[in-house]
């Protein structure tokens, strides 16, 4: 696998993280107001950030003395690739044990 990709796995591994990507997904939101989300400490959340960040899923911005936060959909272009390839991969598998167990070879289900 590659780092990009490993980076953003570990990043949405934790419950609290998929939360902060869900609620700055279209909104951008001061760190504040996704913290009021979470009975945890704002120090965790800043924690929970800055992971996020490092691994590109969030673009921080500041705004006077706030740090401004959104969701960065680039960050997960590595992950929704190897997703995609593994569905496709799994789907062709599913194809041929299907045409197998009729019968059909790769070439007859091409022509046929």
């Amino acid at each position: 696998m590659n780092e990009p990709m490993d980076e953003a796995l570990r990043a949405i591994a934790e419950p609290r993280r998929r939360a902060i990507l869900r609620l700055v997904a279209n909104q951008e939101l001061p760190a504040g107001r996704i913290a009021e989300h979470f009975e945890v400490t704002r120090p965790a959340v800043s924690q929970h950030l800055q992971v996020l960040k490092e691994a590109g899923l969030l673009v921080e911005r500041r705004e006077g003395t706030k740090r401004m936060y959104r969701a960065r959909y680039e960050g997960l272009a590595p992950l929704r690739q190897f997703l995609d390839e593994m569905w496709a991969e799994s789907l062709d598998f599913a194809r041929r044990t299907t045409e197998g167990e009729r019968g059909l070879s790769d070439h007859e289900s091409q022509t046929g």
